[in-house]
């Protein structure tokens, strides 16, 4: 692990993006709320937040952070479900894992909602969006 103790504390940002590609039936079925294991985008949503909190204990180096804010979008569009995790904090280390770590827990749990109507559904183009504050300035893709 990094030791960050003499790094300065600054407000931090970043966001993250992927998608889940579905089948048109399964796409429905979350639109028409049909899916048998409940509301797909808002357990997907709270999956993201829940995930973007704990990821000092799930990627092995990473520092736990005292999170500001983590903003989880899921937007249903042809062919699939894109998913935009925002995360904030005043942190001596960025919120890059945690914006990447909401957005695929969101995916993961479409995919674990959707399972038993489609299982061709492929998990991509999961990606840090952007990035603001601390000594490396900011990343815009």
């Amino acid at each position: 692990m990094i030791d960050v103790g003499g790094k300065p504390v600054t407000r931090r940002e970043a966001t993250a993006s992927g998608r889940i590609s579905v089948s048109p039936a399964a796409l429905r079925a979350v639109m028409a709320g049909k899916v048998r294991k409940g509301d797909v985008l808002a357990a997907a949503r709270i999956a993201g937040i829940m995930a973007a909190k704990r990821v000092g204990d799930l990627v092995p180096l990473c520092h736990p952070l005292a999170l500001d804010a983590v903003e989880v979008a899921l937007e249903p569009g042809a062919g699939g479900i894109a998913a935009r995790a925002t995360v904030r904090a005043r942190e001596r280390t960025g919120v890059e894992m945690e914006a990447l770590a909401a957005v695929c827990a969101s995916l993961l749990t479409v995919y674990d909602m959707l399972k038993a109507t489609d299982r061709g559904m492929v998990i991509g183009e999961v990606r840090l969006e952007s990035k603001s504050g601390g000594r490396s300035g900011t990343f815009r893709r």
